[in-house]
């Protein structure tokens, strides 16, 4: 079992950067691909990005290609989402997320999840 703990959110304007981080607990890191997933108010949880075990493969999803980049650490059992060029559309709580298996795209594969941390962006 894994715990995981967002952190980097806040306040932007347009054009801005933020970094999200994700800390989980336990020895067992790299054996967990990894997720960053947004819901933004009325709107359905959004894949964003995705990273295999050793971070060798990534996914994005198409709207945050070329701004957005995902990142793991796994001696310091961390996964990071650098966000560049913020739009008020990137508005949302970002949830990393954790699973035992290869990368994937989609919220029903993933076993773990964080809380969330708050990432809002004015115009």
């Amino acid at each position: 079992q894994v715990q995981l703990i967002e952190s980097g959110g806040g306040l932007v304007q347009a054009g801005g950067s933020l970094r999200l981080s994700c800390a989980a607990s336990g020895r067992t890191f790299s054996t967990y691909a990894m997720g960053w997933f947004r819901l933004a108010p009325g709107k359905a949880r959004e894949f964003v990005a995705a990273i295999s075990r050793s971070g060798g493969i990534t996914y994005y999803t198409d709207s945050v290609k070329g701004r957005f980049t995902i990142s793991r650490d796994n001696a310091k059992n961390t996964v990071n989402l650098q966000m560049n060029s913020l739009k008020p559309e990137d508005t949302a709580v970002y949830h990393c997320a954790a699973q035992q298996s290869v990368v994937a795209l989609t919220a029903t594969r993933y076993d773990y999840w964080g809380q969330g941390t708050q990432v809002t962006v004015s115009s």
